[in-house]
């Protein structure tokens, strides 16, 4: 298994070529996807291709750290000649025309990508089980879900199928699997990494973030995909800090907050909740002060996330009608029967789902008893996170109240998967940076993980933080 941080050195010290890197991480993609099936498409010329032209850029001297690196990218940003299915029957034969603004990044930085990982349909889901084209199971345990709706890039990375992967997060969908796969990622703040051809689920929540086997592997990755662009309205201008520089200060004397709200009731697991608590004990040994906080507001995050993440759905998703791109039914009478029958052939069941809850909570004579009271709670939390953050560096909880539970083990309830979403959305919510790193297993020998949650641009405060618990 090879890091960022240890390729990238070997690279440019010429000890291994990419072409080399490159080669054998096709070969570990051909021997063990076809039982985790990580993997949508794998671009194995245009890999080569790009190594080629990584060594180059190294034999001259030129190389940026993520140079030559072997990468894989969730199948929801839009790749330039690439087939980009979001997961979908609607996209399924869809090539896009140019390249989302993160992976012109990492062309810059001349990475290698491998291929495209599969994903929740949409990005919507939590267990990888709603792609139209297949389920990824979790490297860990094979008869359990890597999680969603990143799974496929999670897995991907458990698996030692490329160095790094991106996903996106709209309400825990790139920590979760972490959790569940065991490896490392990183949901960052609101606006700092473009959504500029990232296809959109939720728009205000939203956000690209790599997955990583280590915490400086991410450090390293997100210094190359931050950045302001023109092209998205919501992307915020900053003055992006290197996330390495910090990594070795340690966590003497930083404040570390726990909201006694996660680590209540009867949701979360017995074995979660005890690796959170040995964590905690961990950094006050390493001489953090950690304290008891309350943020009542938290029980209503996730019915105020599924009200306004799936109204959004149902605006962004209306696009596809069957006429513009995408799946388009091969018999119909007249314009309304091609919009249904396309809609109702090319999306999947949950996609329908939330459509229709969207489009109930927008309409008239519900939105204000749905969609504005959502938002209203919406205030609440960034107000209760803003107040936590005035007194601490960073707060400590888990990141999903279980570990993987099986395949199948959920899909004929969605409002149970959907709880598994419980410690992760008030992030989204509040547009806050979160990372998930890996600090236990369970009884089955299943990861555990823990979320470290930082205020607005705190990202290199919790690579910090999670860095100094990684190398205890």
């Amino acid at each position: 298994m090879y890091t960022v941080s240890e390729l990238s050195k070997m690279l440019k010290d010429k000890k291994i070529s990419s072409v080399e890197v490159t080669t054998e991480y096709l070969a570990k993609i051909d021997a063990k996807d076809k039982e985790i099936e990580a993997f949508l498409l794998v671009t194995k010329e245009e890999a080569m291709e790009a190594a080629k032209l990584a060594d180059a850029t190294i034999a001259a001297g030129n190389a940026t750290t993520l140079t030559g690196i072997p990468c894989a990218i969730k199948d929801n940003m839009c790749t330039k000649g690439i087939r980009t299915t979001c997961g979908s029957k609607m996209l399924e034969d869809f090539i896009p025309e140019y390249d989302a603004f993160v992976i012109k990044k990492l062309k810059v930085a001349e990475t290698v990508m491998l291929g495209k990982l599969n994903m929740d349909e949409f990005a919507m889901g939590s267990s990888n089980e709603n792609s139209h084209f297949h389920i990824t199971k979790n490297p860990k345990n094979l008869e359990r879900v890597p999680g969603g709706s990143s799974g496929g890039s999670a897995a991907a990375v458990a698996a030692d199928m490329a160095v790094f992967t991106l996903g996106s997060d709209t309400g825990g969908s790139i920590r979760q699997p972490a959790s569940f796969c065991g490896v490392v990622g990183m949901k960052p703040t609101y606006g700092s990494i473009s959504r500029n051809g990232l296809v959109a689920f939720a728009s205000s929540f939203d956000q690209i973030g790599p997955l990583t086997h280590t915490v400086k592997d991410s450090a390293m990755v997100l210094n190359a995909i931050v950045g302001h662009d023109k092209g998205d309205s919501t992307s915020r201008v900053y003055k992006y800090e290197d996330y390495t520089k910090d990594l070795e200060k340690g966590v003497r004397g930083l404040k570390l907050a726990v909201p006694k709200e996660y680590l209540e009731g009867d949701a979360i697991q017995a074995e979660v909740k005890e690796a959170i608590v040995a964590a905690i004990k961990e950094y006050e040994k390493m001489g953090a002060v950690v304290k008891k906080v309350s943020m009542p507001s938290l029980k209503l995050a996730l019915p105020a996330y599924y009200v306004i993440s799936s109204a959004e759905a149902s605006s962004n998703l209306s696009r596809f009608d069957g006429v513009r791109y995408g799946y388009r039914t091969d018999d119909y009478e007249n314009i309304e029967d091609l919009y249904k029958k396309s809609r109702s052939e090319g999306f999947g069941a949950e996609v329908k789902r939330r459509i229709m809850l969207g489009t109930f909570a927008l309409s008239a004579g519900y939105y204000d008893a749905y969609y504005k009271k959502a938002v209203e709670v919406r205030a609440l939390i960034k107000q209760e996170f803003d107040e936590v953050f005035k007194d601490s560096s960073a707060i400590i909880s888990p990141v999903a109240p279980t570990t993987a539970y099986k395949l199948g083990q959920k899909t004929k309830n969605p409002l149970e998967m959907y709880m598994g979403d419980i410690y992760s959305v008030p992030v989204n919510i509040a547009g806050v940076p979160a990372i998930s790193i890996p600090c236990g297993v369970d009884l089955e020998e299943l990861p555990i993980g823990m979320q470290l949650i930082g205020n607005m641009f705190s990202e290199a405060l919790l690579y910090q933080i999670a860095n100094a618990y990684e190398a205890r």
